[in-house]
């Protein structure tokens, strides 16, 4: 009875740990991931294989960044989930991918992506190590910050929005990806 007890508080212990990485609602963003081989395995390569990142595989598509995000890395990307796309104004997505805009979304897309491998108890204890927020040098050169609120992990970009991480630690063979809510903007 004792050992039961002991069990049940462990589990709630860990539970309450890994909440800032549960997410926010039911819509898992990464189910139906099928089984890869160590080629396909790469952050494109995982991201592709769910349907719920089909419009940021688009964008890297359009940007030209598929050979750069299936190379050895490591790479740390904070994946926008569709619905995180969804959220800009209307017409955003389709401008930027645009051949014309090229430039632009590449700016955008390696904003998201960190050189390093950076999981998600790496990246709690930098904001920890860091008094509570820990800035972040994307690929790009801009800088993003990373803080905790209401126990959710969270990024702020250099326009002052911000971005909840609501899964961690998918990993793929050249690195890991972390999917946020919202698309951060340098």
């Amino acid at each position: 009875m004792k050992t039961t007890k002991v069990i049940l508080i462990l589990t709630f212990a860990f539970l309450l740990m890994t909440a800032p990485f549960i997410l926010a609602n039911n819509n898992d963003p990464i189910k139906n991931l099928k089984e890869m081989s160590n080629d396909e395995a790469t952050i494109v390569g995982v991201a592709a294989s769910n349907e719920n990142f089909s419009t940021l595989v688009a964008a890297v598509k359009a940007a030209d960044l598929v050979e750069t995000l299936n190379s050895e890395g490591p790479f740390t990307v904070f994946a926008p989930t569709n619905e995180a796309f969804d959220k800009l104004p209307e017409g955003t997505v389709a401008s930027l991918l645009k051949e014309e805009n090229k430039e632009v979304l590449s700016a955008v897309l390696t904003y998201h992506v960190v050189a390093g491998k950076f999981n998600a108890s790496d990246v709690l204890k930098a904001i920890k190590d860091n008094g509570g927020n820990f800035v972040i040098t994307t690929v790009n050169g801009e800088k993003l910050e990373a803080y905790t609120k209401d126990g959710k992990v969270m990024l702020k970009d250099a326009k002052g929005n911000t971005a909840t991480i609501i899964l961690t630690d998918v990993a793929a063979s050249n690195g890991v990806i972390h999917a946020i809510d919202s698309v951060v903007m340098p």
